[in-house]
């Protein structure tokens, strides 16, 4: 009981630590982002070759269409139905190309089976386009696949390991096009924050005008701040963008309290406070036995000596402990007072979810 009641002090000084750590100033870069400076989704369609026997089966036809239709490209006719081969596999390529990515830069590729191919190890994908959401082809993909598993049978046994059928390429993307993002000039920016919140907003635009010295900055709503940029950086506009994005400040966010119940996690911010409110907290032992008894008959009867089961049930509750929190109650109060009373993670969810029901709790509960 002491292990285990160290282990759940120390469980809760972590998430302490964290939630006091959370009012700490940070950086602008950290909690929001330029406009237009992002990521592009890319996807292709294509096909992995040289896998040993484990490649898709009849039942995925498109795979040996698309080898026809490849066969067909180098001057080699044939149906798809004449295609008996086992080594080739269809599958979905997917990249992410980062922000000013250049002609002839490399990307990581990830490549997923879409058929019924039980294993792509040792494959080799076939150069593949990627396209963007406007249909433009920006990367081509080629290489050999690199897996985090593997997967072997023989004799009626199997053992697999982690997942065979997907895997990914190192530097197997390369870029074919550029995103136009062009910063030489620009006379205003925008700078969008990551978590929408108004005083985090405000907060943000006051810290970029003590970084710059100058007012150039307005919180336009809770997630946006327009930005001029100065005449003396409009020919430095990355400079001005890597000063703006270092600038300090303190983020603020809505009192919360997230709960997972599936592993017993909760995470409370320094906001969290309560209303006064009293939590009994107590359990109830159930045991129900057998217990085998001897009937004896009386003496020069004819009765016969059996063996007569008794069913007891006892019940035995501990006595409730109480805790009374006083109003104002900080999260370190909570912790305290939850810990003093015996409560496991799990059941401290069911008391937070019972003080949130009797509106005692002034915090957002989101249980994930």
């Amino acid at each position: 009981m002491d292990s285990m009641r160290y282990r759940f002090n120390g469980f809760w000084a972590a998430v302490l630590i964290a939630a006091c750590a959370f009012g700490a100033e940070t950086r602008i870069k950290d909690v929001a982002s330029f406009s237009g400076v992002r990521d592009n989704q890319l996807v292709g369609y294509g096909l992995v070759v040289g896998l040993n026997g484990t490649g898709d089966r009849r039942q995925t036809f498109f795979s040996a269409q698309t080898l026809t239709n490849i066969l067909e490209r180098s001057g080699i006719t044939v149906s798809p139905d004449l295609i008996r081969v086992k080594n080739i596999a269809a599958v979905m390529v997917t990249a992410t190309l980062p922000p000013f990515a250049r002609k002839g830069s490399r990307v990581d590729v990830t490549v997923s089976s879409i058929g019924d191919a039980e294993n792509i190890q040792g494959g080799v994908l076939i150069m593949t386009p990627l396209k963007a959401a406007d249909n433009e082809v920006y990367v081509t993909a080629q290489g050999q696949l690199a897996l985090g598993g593997f997967g072997a049978a023989a004799g009626g046994n199997r053992i697999q390991i982690n997942h065979p059928t997907v895997g990914r390429i190192p530097n197997g993307g390369l870029v074919e096009k550029e995103v136009p993002l062009t910063l030489a000039g620009r006379q205003d920016l925008s700078l969008f924050l990551h978590q929408s919140d108004f005083t985090t907003a405000v907060r943000a635009a006051r810290a970029i005008n003590q970084a710059v010295g100058r007012d150039i900055a307005e919180a336009r709503d809770g997630r946006t701040i327009a930005l001029q940029v100065p005449e003396d950086y409009r020919s430095r506009v990355v400079e001005f963008m890597a000063l703006v994005e270092n600038a300090r400040m303190e983020v603020d966010a809505r009192a919360r309290v997230v709960l997972n119940e599936r592993t017993g996690t909760i995470v409370m911010g320094k906001e969290v406070k309560i209303l006064p409110v009293s939590v009994i907290h107590g359990s109830l032992a159930l045991q129900v036995g057998v217990v085998l008894g001897v009937s004896q008959p009386a003496p020069l009867s004819q009765g016969q000596t059996k063996v007569v089961p008794e069913v007891t049930v006892s019940a035995q509750e501990e006595k409730g402990r109480t805790v009374s929190l006083g109003e104002g109650a900080s999260v370190e109060d909570v912790v305290r007072a939850l810990n003093s009373v015996g409560a496991g993670p799990r059941d401290v969810i069911a008391i937070l979810q019972a003080i949130k029901a009797a509106g005692a709790l002034q915090a957002e509960l989101e249980i994930i």
